[in-house]
């Protein structure tokens, strides 16, 4: 029997590919989100979860402790964009991206980095515009940022303890909302969810037992 992941975001169209990733390896996996997996069976466990709420948060993983099923990988693939300048970005904008994109992960983050054994991991899925561009997503890049360093800086504190951390920053997805979105142009450049998720899977892996603190491109050819 496999280890036993946690992905955050799990319904979305990226967390829906690590799961894949990780039960085409043989782990059993448990999706946290608001909306339920749709494919979830006996090796997949589909739990209800607001990932803004910390106690939301906590509740799951003191469960998965109870009935055995402790995770030794942890992915935060919650998220979600608007697009905006500072300069025009409505506050409730700023708050929702906030709460989705960096709240989330610092919650699951939390409970996990108490939680881990030693060879575990975390993988947090950051954003292209949080080390270059961002105008007109400003938002949504600042918040993506902050995902990065808090990365670092778990990476740094766990370090001890064996337990990795890392990023990985996609450019453009593959996804249906993205192509009813964007330009055929723009989406010529875009990454499958399913390549992303192999990079996350390697780094929940044994074989990536020495990556820790990395921010990983994955902009295929953008």
């Amino acid at each position: 029997m496999g280890d036993v992941a946690v992905v955050c975001g799990g319904s979305g169209a990226l967390g829906a590919a690590v799961v894949r990733a990780f039960r085409a390896r043989g782990d059993r996996v448990v999706s946290a989100d608001r909306r339920p997996l749709e494919t979830a069976d006996g090796e997949v466990r589909s739990e209800l979860v607001d990932l803004t709420a910390p106690e939301e948060v906590e509740a799951l993983w003191d469960r998965l402790s109870a009935d055995g099923h402790a995770p030794r990988w942890l992915v935060n693939a919650a998220g979600g964009f608007r697009a905006g300048t500072v300069a025009d970005t409505a506050p409730e904008d700023y708050r929702f991206l906030g709460a989705l994109n960096l709240d989330a992960t610092w919650w699951s983050c939390r409970a996990a980095a108490r939680r881990l054994p030693e060879g575990g991991a975390i993988v947090n899925v950051s954003a292209r515009p949080a080390v270059a561009g961002g105008a007109g997503s400003a938002a949504y890049a600042v918040s993506k940022a902050a995902v990065l360093r808090l990365t670092q800086v778990l990476s740094d504190e766990l370090r001890e303890r064996r337990v990795r951390v890392n990023a990985v920053l996609p450019s453009v997805l593959d996804t249906s909302a993205n192509r009813s979105s964007m330009s055929q142009e723009r989406m010529r450049e875009a990454v499958s969810t399913d390549d992303v998720a192999a990079v996350v899977a390697f780094l929940c892996s044994d074989t990536a037992r020495v990556v820790s603190g990395a921010a990983v491109p994955v902009y295929g050819w953008a």
